[in-house]
């Protein structure tokens, strides 16, 4: 079954509820108020089924100019659309306005009904037919059938019919693949069942007990029934009109304009940058920072105009712009909209959105424009390139490489997998996977490299720099899990050796001894005369009146020229008498075999300060073992 949303459109009282009534035998006026005025002022639903497999979900939308609020929101699911004209009135204001609307939102295919055909003359006919062949040119509608009928004889209704039929063989049915989303157009209550909404399923397929998120409040919840065309089915598919039964979620907590969402898969958005269209008929120039309504789906809100590019938008130009909304709302590249004024209240101008959630910028921006021509011309390897360049320094994630693009995830894989083996991106994390181009990479290397070389400026008499404290010089833009990947490509590179906890400079020179009078000189020999029970750090401050950098400085430059050795933080020893514990422990084992803390501080005379630490010395130094409580040699 091949499933299609048909919808009307046409000035008011031209006939379009009457038609779907003719068509279908269901009367869509549902309102009393409507039924009183005679005219549509909310959707209508209808369903029609057609020889081939067409089953066509129907959308009947108000003609008067008061509520083209709620047409455009059923133009938003439109696979095709039948304009509606009076053969007795012909072409009328909402008729104009309307097919802007059609064209603005991107239908693409659709027929002419001329209804009423039973109140004119057929030299009456033929002309109004030749004046709306006329009205339609240049537009999608320009090769479109035009049907005469009659919804009170019925003649005429065969054809049409007939057409339906063919355009819908043409016609391209929405993508089953992918996230399901419903833009609500209605939300009502069933006794005992609780809380439906009803609208066009634009993508995916939703089934009973699939969890599922309300945007933008984000409200969760579950799917409990749905119906389709008012018989209960257990999933609903794209271009299906869908009445969903939520659970978890009650009436006053969703309303129309709210998009039904898997759970955790999309999120709302302030701000879109889009193509703009401004229409001719528009009536006076857009300057920036217009506030506007925009239409897109079943949702209405503010939206402030920012004019990337330019002042003032004349009637009958496009250009790029950015809209800044005043509630957020689901929006994703490729979805169109339209921008109203309130006085007079018309329609200016539409388009598409291309980046979802665009970044902060400067007004004309080289960047910007380049990656909105990329996004308009469907050039996609390029655009997600750019996107991840334009990322800087922070990265982009997977997914928020598909939500700004609006390409499915197979596209994106595949493209990302080109510019990897190009070099010109790199994955910095496996989850989330992180992406960041060569030049933020070499910029990130570059940094890293001038810190390394600040901070061993500034201390000369250290070999390198701490590996948490130089991770901590990452910028603050950045992201810390960067910070592995990129010290390993410096590694890679032959920039820098890490050592342990630190990291040094690869090739550098650094100072292998102390001058005779200096600090160090005075450490050592202080070291050494202590012999096997060595001074503290607060111990060696004391002794010299110096700093606890000063010391640590000092003795760590001991340490690479091999004059004192690191036990542990606090504890150094003078090599001699270091060298001296280590020969005793060996000869010990050689003659023993095994040897416990207590046999080596009667070997020794150290104090249990001193033994631990040098018996888990030697066990790094990989000279004994410990097997239980003593230690023996371990075997090279």
């Amino acid at each position: 079954m091949k499933h299609l949303i048909l919808g009307t459109a046409g000035h008011i009282d031209h006939g379009k509820t009457a038609l779907v009534k003719a068509l279908t035998g269901i009367d869509t006026d549902r309102l009393k108020e409507e039924k009183a005025r005679g005219i549509t002022i909310e959707l209508g639903f209808a369903s029609l089924s057609l020889p081939g497999g067409i089953s066509f979900g129907i959308v009947d939308v108000p003609g008067h100019e008061k509520f083209v609020r709620a047409m455009v929101s059923g133009v938003g699911g439109m696979d095709l659309v039948m304009l509606v004209i009076a053969a007795d009135e012909g072409i009328m204001p909402q008729t104009r306005e309307h097919l802007d609307i059609l064209r603005l939102l991107g239908v693409k295919s659709g027929l002419v009904a001329l209804t009423k055909r039973d109140m004119v003359d057929p030299d009456w006919l033929a002309l109004v037919t030749e004046e709306v062949r006329d009205f339609v040119a240049g537009s999608f509608l320009e090769e479109a059938p035009i049907v005469a009928v009659s919804s009170r004889t019925g003649e005429g209704l065969g054809d049409l019919r007939q057409e339906l039929a063919r355009l819908a063989e043409n016609a391209a049915e929405k993508k089953r693949e992918g996230l399901f989303r419903l833009p609500v157009d209605r939300v009502f209550t069933v006794s005992g069942f609780g809380t439906v909404v009803t609208g066009t399923l634009l993508a995916g397929e939703i089934r009973v007990g699939d969890e599922l998120e309300i945007l933008p409040s984000g409200r969760e919840g579950k799917v409990r029934g749905i119906q389709a065309h008012a018989s209960k089915t257990e999933k609903g598919q794209a271009g299906q009109r869908l009445a969903i039964n939520l659970q978890g979620i009650d009436l006053d907590q969703v309303q129309r304009g709210d998009v039904v969402v898997p759970r955790d898969a999309f999120r709302a958005t302030r701000a879109v940058d889009v193509r703009l269209d401004y229409l001719s008929s528009a009536p006076r120039d857009l300057k920036h920072r217009a506030t506007l309504r925009l239409h897109s789906a079943t949702y209405e809100v503010p939206a402030q105009v920012i004019l990337l590019d330019r002042n003032v938008l004349k009637p009958g130009e496009s250009a790029y712009v950015q809209l800044r909304l005043k509630e957020p709302a689901l929006l994703l590249s490729g979805d169109s909209y339209i921008l109203r004024v309130s006085s007079p209240a018309t329609t200016v101008g539409g388009g598409t959105v291309l980046d979802p959630f665009p970044p902060r910028r400067r007004r004309r921006s080289s960047e910007a424009l380049q990656l909105l021509d990329a996004l308009a011309s469907g050039e996609h390897q390029q655009t997600i390139a750019l996107i991840i360049r334009q990322s800087l320094l922070s990265g982009i994630t997977f997914e928020e490489i598909q939500l700004r693009t609006g390409l499915p995830r197979k596209t994106v894989e595949t493209i990302l997998t080109t510019l990897l083996s190009s070099g010109e991106v790199l994955q910095m994390t496996r989850e989330p996977r992180i992406f960041l181009s060569r030049e933020a990479l070499n910029t990130l290397k570059k940094g890293l490299l001038d810190e390394l070389a600040t901070f061993l400026a500034a201390n000369p008499l250290k070999e390198g720099m701490g590996k948490e404290e130089l991770k901590t010089r990452l910028p603050k833009r950045s992201d810390q899990r960067f910070y592995t990947p990129l010290l390993s490509a410096l590694e890679r590179d032959g920039a820098v050796v890490p050592d342990r906890d630190i990291v040094k400079p690869a090739g550098q020179t650094t100072h292998t001894s102390a001058p005779a009078d200096g600090l160090g000189s005075k450490i050592s020999v202080f070291l050494q005369e202590k012999g096997i029970e060595p001074p503290t750090i607060k111990e060696i401050m004391e002794r010299f009146r110096c700093d606890e950098k000063s010391v640590r400085d000092n003795l760590a430059l001991l340490t690479r020229n091999g004059a004192a050795m690191r036990i542990s933080s606090d504890l150094f020893y003078g090599s001699s008498a270091l060298n001296g514990l280590r020969d005793k422990l060996l000869a010990h084992l050689r003659e023993k075999g095994e040897i416990t803390p207590p046999e080596y501080r009667e070997l020794t005379g150290l104090s249990r300060k001193f033994l631990i630490p040098l018996l888990e010395h030697f066990d790094s130094e990989k000279v004994t073992i410990r097997v239980g409580d003593k230690r023996v040699l371990r075997r090279k």
